[in-house]
């Protein structure tokens, strides 16, 4: 009889067995990968859902900050007058080459630097006005921290009304809670919050990393909660000078509590409409649930109204007959004086030149400056996308203009 022939099992047969275990761990493959792409899905499903109450889910989807914020964050009107203040056009002043050099005029380095509007204002008359990118009279520009720089002058308005008592008071006079959490709060005044020497810890990082404190202060659903709960002192106030957005937060709880009613409203009834602004603002808002101004950085307006804001303070506090802050405020919220506090550059939410002293200048992320020399009668607002090159040269640039005004000896 012949031998049985053997039966061949498939997994027996050469080069099969290997095969067979590719598939195996391309099937786990497969399912691990699904399990991932399912886990993700969720989680961003989740950061999409939670998107008017949680920090952590706007920084997942909205990632880092750019002049699209505006049309992001809810966001409280802030009304104009009927009758806007003039802003009358000069006799155009020609800002010659690039100041990065090469071919380009001044108007081809505003290109290339992401510049969306560039004013230049000596007392009353618009010498210089161009627009990018899309931009035009009427669009309303973020500004980002120049919004600090309109807190600071409410709490002098309020301050001149006698809402707020002074400076030096204690922020715990009108935001008691903060001391019932820690009673250090009590040695913190309203000028160390607007000089930025607090001594409130803030902790910010390059990487996108959803529990720093700026993700917290920007991105924050409920900014009031925030700034009651998760500021918290690392030293004593007045010391160093240690820039921080708890800290213009907290002083919209003092404005809020002080006027009785929303910033938004005290900022349309005492600086916007007797600014004779030409055009509403907004002011963007945490969350529609909340409603509070983003204090930090969320005041949107335009090019030319940034200019009558700078213009009111180039004339001390009055603008178009309208006496808005005092001089004295103006004074002190600008001053090369470090007798208050540790730092020569910075004083009530403005920073202050000391290459050219008496100038001073509001600044806000990727370039926005409304620079103020009233050595020269100058008024400089820059709003842009991106920096384009760095503050320092930006500040050469604007010294450079406000320079090429001054009166003739």
């Amino acid at each position: 009889m012949e031998p049985p022939t053997p039966r061949v099992v498939a997994n027996d047969m050469p080069g099969r067995s290997g095969r067979s275990r590719w598939r195996r761990w391309g099937r786990r493959l497969g399912v691990s990968l699904a399990g991932v792409i399912v886990a993700v899905g969720a989680v961003y499903g989740w950061a999409w859902a939670s998107l008017d109450s949680s920090a952590v889910a706007r920084a997942m989807i909205w990632m880092d900050a750019d002049v699209g914020d505006q049309d992001r964050f809810p966001s409280r009107i802030i009304p104009a007058g009927e009758d806007p203040s003039p802003l009358l056009s000069g006799d155009e002043l020609d800002l010659g080459p690039s100041p990065l050099g090469g071919r380009d005029d001044f108007d081809g380095f505003l290109r290339r630097t992401g510049t969306h509007a560039f004013l230049v204002v000596q007392n009353h008359m618009l010498m210089y006005e161009r627009y990018f990118a899309g931009s035009g009279r009427k669009m309303l520009h973020t500004t980002w921290s120049v919004a600090k720089s309109v807190v600071s002058t409410l709490v002098g308005i309020a301050v001149e009304e006698g809402r707020i008592g002074a400076v030096d008071d204690p922020v715990t006079e009108y935001v008691p809670e903060l001391a019932m959490r820690d009673p250090r709060f009590e040695r913190i005044t309203l000028r160390h919050l607007m000089t930025m020497s607090s001594g409130l810890r803030y902790w910010e990082t390059d990487l996108p990393w959803p529990f720093a404190d700026d993700t917290y202060t920007y991105y924050g659903a409920d900014l009031r909660r925030i700034a009651l709960e998760k500021s918290e002192i690392e030293r004593p106030p007045g010391e160093e000078f240690h820039y921080n957005n708890y800290n213009p937060l907290l002083l919209g709880l003092v404005l809020e509590r002080a006027t009785g009613t929303s910033v938004s409203e005290y900022a349309s009834a005492k600086l916007w409409q007797p600014l004779g602004a030409e055009r509403d603002a907004t002011w963007s808002l945490d969350s529609e649930g909340s409603r509070f101004e983003k204090m930090e950085s969320g005041f949107n307006a335009t090019a030319a109204d940034f200019a009558r804001f700078g213009l009111m303070f180039l004339h001390g506090g009055e603008w178009a007959g309208t006496r808005i802050v005092s001089d004295d405020w103006v004074r002190e919220a600008t001053a090369l004086d470090t007798t208050t506090d540790p730092a020569d550059g910075y004083q009530y939410f403005w920073w202050v030149e000391v290459e050219r002293p008496g100038r001073f200048y509001a600044l806000g992320n990727f370039g926005q400056y409304i620079y103020v020399a009233p050595d020269t009668g100058t008024v400089i607002v820059r709003t842009g996308s991106d920096w384009g090159i760095e503050n320092d040269a930006w500040l050469d640039v604007l010294r450079d203009v406000a320079d090429r005004l001054a009166p003739e000896s």
